[in-house]
């Protein structure tokens, strides 16, 4: 008798552990760091310019329908400058109808003129009446490119509006160093692998400046904006710009587009010669490509300018 009690309750222990609940995983270690959360979806959409930029056109009166005319009094096209230093010298004409570039104490905006050294981002020239230096030029080709703006940096699209220059430097400046305006500010980050430099500012973390073969009689797209960092009410929407030399866009009676994409996400066209807004940026940098590409979808090349890169930053 006592061997079979022995036995039920073998039995028993043994049905009793195959039915038992398995113990629950171990709590979360208060010190542990919690899983970083996945990054905000975004889905962008065109809208229309935002109330400020309104605001301003209203105040402007007849001066977004001015046709500025820019012509370079140096460098001459096709000079060869001896040294590291090159002077900006531009003669502003046209039918103004009020515009002049200055700056806004008040608001730091105003009219401006982009200018663009070989293919980086550009820099504002707010007064054609002071002097404007591009410094530490390296050994070379290179092109300057300008074009009027508007002070939240739409750029005016007339003809004689954007103008272009080649020129040469011998007897460049230090290759290790970035060359700068004579107010400090970065036109060209000339040795990106010079871990030493001081960071560049407004999204000009570039590659070294280098010229293309710029052939005058191809179409040639000059990216404009978005640039740098976008911050409170200026942080959605955000306008992507751009001048088109040579060549008109389907919407506007030609065979070409611009395709532009963001962080590389499924490329979006642009048919109309116009700035483009775009509104539902999340927090972080982004990554914006724009291209002109023909009927086809292939990039038109032309110095290596019509496909261009520039990472943003959004803080709202």
């Amino acid at each position: 008798m006592r061997r079979r009690n022995i036995l039920v309750l073998g039995a028993a222990l043994v049905v009793a552990s195959g039915c038992s609940t398995p113990p629950p995983a171990p709590s979360q270690n208060a010190n542990q760091a919690p899983k970083p959360a996945a990054p905000a979806q975004m889905t962008l959409a065109p809208t229309m310019a935002p109330p400020k930029v309104k605001t301003m056109m209203e105040a402007r009166g007849e001066q977004d329908a001015a046709k500025p005319v820019l012509k370079f009094v140096e460098p001459a096209d096709g000079a060869t400058i001896k040294g590291s230093t090159v002077k900006l010298k531009l003669a502003l004409s046209g039918d103004l109808k009020g515009y002049m570039p200055h700056k806004d104490p008040a608001t730091g905006m105003g009219n401006h003129i982009h200018v663009i050294l070989d293919n980086q981002p550009y820099e504002a020239y707010y007064s054609l009446d002071e002097p404007f230096e591009l410094r530490n030029v390296t050994e070379g080709k290179h092109t300057l490119r300008v074009f009027a703006s508007r002070p939240w940096h739409e750029s005016y699209k007339n003809d004689g509006s954007f103008q272009m220059v080649a020129f040469t430097v011998a007897g460049g400046g230090d290759a290790s160093k970035p060359t700068t305006t004579n107010g400090g500010q970065t036109m060209a980050d000339n040795h990106n692998a010079n871990t030493n430099a001081a960071a560049p500012k407004e999204g000009k973390d570039m590659p070294p400046s280098q010229a293309g073969e710029v052939d005058r009689k191809k179409p040639l797209l000059t990216y404009s904006r978005p640039k740098g960092e976008y911050k409170g009410e200026d942080h959605d929407p955000v306008m992507i710009d751009f001048w088109l030399t040579g060549a008109k866009l389907q919407g506007d009676g030609g065979e070409y587009r611009v395709r532009y994409t963001v962080d590389g996400g499924a490329p979006q066209f642009i048919d109309k010669w116009e700035p483009l807004w775009l509104k539902g940026w999340t927090a972080g940098k982004h990554t914006v490509k724009v291209e002109l590409v023909d009927k086809a979808g292939t990039v038109v090349d032309n110095g290596g300018y019509n496909a261009t890169s520039r990472e943003i930053t959004i803080t709202p």
